[in-house]
């Protein structure tokens, strides 16, 4: 039977098809085809396409850093983003250095969001024949921690010095390329191990097995409960992660280590996002559209969706409000709240 969420969403659907049609062609960019953002954008243009209420054109394998940009600036209709790019783009700091805060804070307050979800989970992995067996190993090592200027480079580094105390270039060797030589780095041996987001079971890690098993390290229970990944965890866009290591979707082939069979790591979560000028109906129609598919159609896309956290919005879950500077766009506001959701006030 049809939810009553689902139901609603559907009819708002069909109130603002015609209008929207008359909108024409939307852009976005996400991340690889394979991952939480992208799968969440190819499949919010195939809900907006079949309900007849957008042409949205995706480019996928994006550096959401610039893609965040690219949206801010007018030049993308819409992008997927880790919260914690919009934040240091509101100060003009890390990748946005060279914007400065007050340009920075400019382009950040022309962000909005049509929905959130979790993005992945950060960890360490490496092949069983790379002779790392938790995280102290990779001192002296040479990690593969991300593209340039993305926030999953930001995270790993981060994510490394809290449970080591090393830094890259000061304790182990990080290597930094865009997102398809992650596999390849290990492979050929130029990199001992990757840091990286991972959905479960991640795609990366299972194109990796056709070369060699692999172990997946969890972050040590001693860590993920201090005080220092506390402070982390704070960071807009982060929330403290954990799950049953029986429930992470892997299968021969894969080794996951943890003191107590539970997963441990930061989750990155993040929303796809628009220009706060899109209009009030093209941003409350496709939203709308993918709100009626999250049950029938999206969580069957792929098994690590149901654990996306699409469709909460609780501001625990989704790390909306607080210093996340970004609020839902009116527009989606209105889907959600159309479908049946509350949404925080504080997001709105």
């Amino acid at each position: 039977m049809m939810s009553t969420n689902v139901l609603a969403a559907c009819i708002a659907v069909a109130c603002l098809g015609t209008a929207v049609q008359a909108q024409g062609v939307l852009t976005a960019e996400t991340a690889s085809p394979n991952t939480t953002p992208g799968i969440s954008i190819i499949a919010l243009s195939e809900a907006a396409a079949k309900a007849g209420v957008a042409d949205i054109q995706v480019t996928a394998g994006q550096t959401l850093t610039n893609s965040v940009q690219n949206v801010a600036e007018g030049k993308t209709d819409i992008a997927a983003a880790p919260f914690i790019l919009p934040f240091l783009l509101s100060r003009g700091v890390g990748p946005y250095a060279g914007l400065g805060a007050e340009a920075g804070g400019e382009l950040a307050s022309n962000l909005a969001v049509l929905y959130t979800y979790r993005i992945s989970v950060q960890g360490l992995y490496a092949y069983d024949s790379s002779g790392i067996s938790g995280w102290d190993d990779i001192a002296g090592k040479t990690i593969f921690n991300g593209p340039p200027r993305g926030a999953a480079l930001t995270n790993a580094r981060l994510l490394a010095k809290t449970i080591t105390g090393l830094e890259d270039g000061n304790g182990y060797t990080g290597i930094q390329g865009y997102w398809g030589l992650a596999v390849k780095t290990i492979l050929d041996g130029s990199a001992d191990a990757v840091v990286l987001p991972q959905a479960f079971p991640d795609p990366r890690v299972s194109a990796a097995l056709a070369s060699g098993d692999m172990t997946l390290f969890s972050m040590p229970k001693g860590p993920f409960e201090s005080e220092a990944f506390a402070n982390v965890a704070k960071l807009p866009g982060t929330v403290a992660f954990s799950m049953p290591v029986a429930d992470t979707g892997y299968g021969d082939g894969v080794t996951v280590v943890s003191e107590d069979d539970t997963f441990r790591g930061p989750g990155t979560v993040g929303a796809d996002i628009v220009n706060t000028s899109m209009d009030f109906d093209t941003a409350m129609a496709p939203t709308a559209a993918f709100i009626a598919t999250i049950e029938p159609s999206y969580h069957a896309k792929a098994p690590v969706k149901p654990a996306a956290w699409h469709g909460e919005t609780d501001p625990a879950i989704t790390d909306m409000c607080g210093p996340n500077p970004l609020k839902y766009h009116p527009g989606a506001a209105a889907a959600w709240e159309e479908a049946g959701y509350d949404l925080p006030d504080c997001a709105k």
